[in-house]
């Protein structure tokens, strides 16, 4: 692996104005440093964290996704972020990991807020995605999944020669975290980078969305042995941050514990309908 130069953006929404919000963005991304591999966006960014997909969700052919498909185009570099889909009738909180060429993938959220009733309007993922750029390995997750530590677990297996290989180096949450909760927000992504012995990125959003929940940000990003490279708190910032793959190879031969995990299958990898 080379290093790899990743791209935060912590920003402000305005509720549930698609248009606006990615005019705000893309204006915020003309300071992105050339060189950057990958550009991580906060969940729902189009339109905050909104229940009413009816009115706002977009196909695969909509503006978010040729939007994503463009600016990614323009800035040489992977794009992420997760916005509100919709397949037939049903609607889903998608992130999508566009890459320079156009080519995407996707993960569906699978821990669905039903605090807030996110299950009643969206459909749960069920398959995990985990992407790959200059030789890293991205692990992509969604706001809540975070409070779920099986979802993220590493699955390392070795290979052949009898060479063990983690299942992934990165692992980035996307969200709309309250203010109110920062703490466990904060707590979880450093356990996250600790138990999987990995580079965690958690990028949230601020402000007050429409149902009057402040955020204040505290997006992070935190070593492999949970000590805390950056985060920022109540303002709007585009952070640039070079992940080392000599620390993360020094921290994982220093202390090879992901080498005596239990071995475990996710009984419900396939949900019923």
């Amino acid at each position: 692996m080379n290093p790899l130069h990743l791209s935060i953006l912590q920003t402000d929404l305005v509720w549930e104005d698609p248009n606006v919000n990615r005019q705000l963005i893309e204006a915020q991304l003309q300071a992105l440093p050339a060189g950057t591999h990958l550009t991580v966006l906060p969940e729902m960014f189009s339109t905050g964290f909104s229940m009413n997909p009816t009115q706002l969700a977009e196909g695969m052919e909509g503006e978010t996704v040729n939007w994503m498909k463009r600016v990614a185009s323009d800035k040489r570099c992977i794009l992420t972020g997760s916005f509100m889909a919709k397949e037939g009738d049903q609607y889903f909180n998608r992130l999508l990991w566009v890459l320079p060429n156009g080519q995407i993938g996707q993960y569906d959220k699978r821990h669905l807020f039903a605090f807030a009733g996110e299950d009643q309007h969206y459909t749960p993922g069920n398959k995990r995605l985990i992407a790959s750029v200059n030789g890293w390995r991205i692990h992509l997750q969604i706001c809540y999944d975070l409070r779920f530590p099986v979802w993220a677990r590493q699955r390392s297996t070795y290979d052949e020669d009898g060479n063990f290989h983690p299942e992934y180096d990165v692992l980035i949450y996307v969200a709309n975290w309250p203010e109110r909760r920062s703490e466990a927000w904060k707590t979880l992504l450093r356990a996250r980078a600790i138990e999987n012995q990995c580079y965690v990125v958690g990028v949230n959003r601020i402000g007050v969305d429409g149902q009057g929940i402040n955020h204040s940000g505290d997006s992070m990003i935190v070593g492999p042995s949970g000590e805390i490279l950056y985060d920022c708190a109540d303002r709007k910032e585009l952070h640039t941050q070079t992940l080392d793959p000599v620390l993360l190879q020094e921290t994982r031969d220093r202390f090879p514990f992901l080498r005596d995990a239990d071995g475990f299958m996710i009984l419900s990898d396939e949900l019923p309908e």
